[in-house]
């Protein structure tokens, strides 16, 4: 296939903003650029991570249904910051803690995280991917 779609913008909703980035921020260690519509953008690699609070037009935000995955190169680092902000998920993940690093039954080294309004994240290791190949 010559014309392969490329995935280049993913969107969490939040109940605030100025709050959301101010989190993603320092969880991520990456500045966010704010832009109107009450939205802000994070360059998260060729994928924006996309951060929208609909409050202002009257709507409810939604958390996301599943995980958002994050492949990093220092994730002790992001561990830090994550359990600083108290982020770090309470949940197991196949008997294990879902907020702990360790090395996860498919082989990546993960921990999971939730955001203020309920977003799931999952931080991995960028030398344990597994991508099904």
């Amino acid at each position: 296939m010559t014309d392969v779609p490329k995935l280049f913008r993913v969107m969490l909703e939040v109940a605030d903003l100025d709050g959301a980035v101010a989190f993603y921020s320092k969880l991520l260690g990456l500045e966010g650029r704010v832009l109107r519509g009450s939205r802000a953008y994070f360059d998260c690699g060729p994928v924006i991570l996309a951060i929208l609070d609909p409050t202002a037009g009257g709507i409810e935000p939604k958390p996301n249904s599943g995980d958002l995955y994050f492949a990093v190169k220092d994730i002790d680092q992001i561990h830090a910051r994550a359990k600083e902000l108290k982020a770090l998920s309470t949940e197991d993940v196949h008997g294990a803690s879902a907020g702990e690093i360790m090395k996860r039954p498919w082989g990546e080294r993960s921990f999971y995280a939730k955001d203020p309004w309920g977003n799931g994240l999952c931080f991995v290791d960028e030398n344990t991917l597994y991508t099904g190949r």
